[in-house]
């Protein structure tokens, strides 16, 4: 018998499979089965293997077996993350813009100043997703009646005079913090405040109910904190040693804000300066607020 008709033989050869009762021996069923049948479920089996571990491979097993998995999903997040960056210094550089505005009102600036910080940060900002000036910072009646006043009224003790008697009668302030007055409001002298000595970290507190428009550091006055109050009262902290409250966060009269200090370069000890402006007029606070 040559070497082809064995190879032939053995994989024509048939095995009987049998399948009996543990009772009795009765045959329940059989299966016929050869090399070929055999070698055919093989193949068979290890193809539905395969399909099963490549879509459990791209769906639940991915994070697994895809190497290019882990570096899509981080891609997803980072994209996500930049978007949300984005959107954050867009809020940012509208708010800067808006202190910018605040500062340059409460120091004495002409409008066409602030127009022209306006106009820098214009050119620079991205025109695709940062809003221009005019459509942020629109001039409302009362920030016009501000500039028309600045460039318009001669600063003399006596028209601030006028604006005090007739502005806050029914308004109730609260001391913003316990101290002794070390120096008063003297216009002559540039001096737009009070300065009130008190003990180390004594709590300095709102007058009135309002809204913080600035909270920053200065080389000059150190940690300061500004409240946006009603009737366009604004009630200025200068020299903390921390501030407490953030901007946009409202406060309410006798809130704690921040703690006295000894920061800038304009102290000369621990004490609390202490400004009000209304309408663009500082204003002497012992007119108003008695300090114990």
């Amino acid at each position: 018998m040559g070497l082809q008709q064995k190879i032939k033989n053995w994989i024509e050869n048939k095995y009987l499979f049998v399948i009996r009762r543990e009772e009795d021996f009765s045959v329940i069923t059989s299966l016929s089965i050869n090399k070929i049948k055999v070698g055919l479920i093989f193949v068979f089996t290890l193809l539905v293997f395969f399909m099963i571990s490549l879509i459990l491979s791209r769906t639940f097993l991915a994070s697994w077996f895809d190497p290019a998995y882990q570096e899509s999903e981080n891609m997803k997040k980072i994209y996500s993350l930049s978007q949300t960056v984005d959107s954050l210094l867009v809020e940012v550089e509208a708010k800067d813009r808006y202190l910018q505005n605040i500062q340059q009102i409460i120091s004495g600036e002409t409008a066409g100043d602030s127009s022209a910080v306006e106009d820098d940060v214009v050119e620079n900002a991205d025109p695709v997703r940062v809003p221009t000036s005019k459509d942020l910072y629109r001039k409302g009646a009362a920030t016009q009646e501000i500039i028309d006043e600045f460039e318009a009224m001669p600063p003399d003790e006596g028209s601030f005079q006028q604006l005090n008697s007739s502005s806050f009668t029914e308004t109730f302030f609260f001391s913003p913090i316990k101290g002794v007055v070390s120096a008063r409001f003297d216009l002559s002298k540039d001096h737009l405040g009070i300065d009130l000595v008190s003990e180390e970290n004594e709590p300095v507190k709102s007058v009135a109910d309002g809204t913080v428009i600035l909270a920053s550091w200065t080389l000059e006055t150190g940690y300061v904190i500004t409240i946006q109050h009603s009737n366009e009262l604004i009630s200025i902290y200068k020299h903390n040693s921390v501030l407490l409250k953030s901007v946009g966060e409202p406060v309410t009269g006798g809130e704690v804000i921040s703690v006295v200090g000894n920061t800038g370069e304009q102290t000369t000890g621990q004490h609390l300066h202490f400004e009000l402006w209304y309408k663009g007029n500082p204003l002497n606070p012992q007119e108003f607020i008695t300090f114990d």
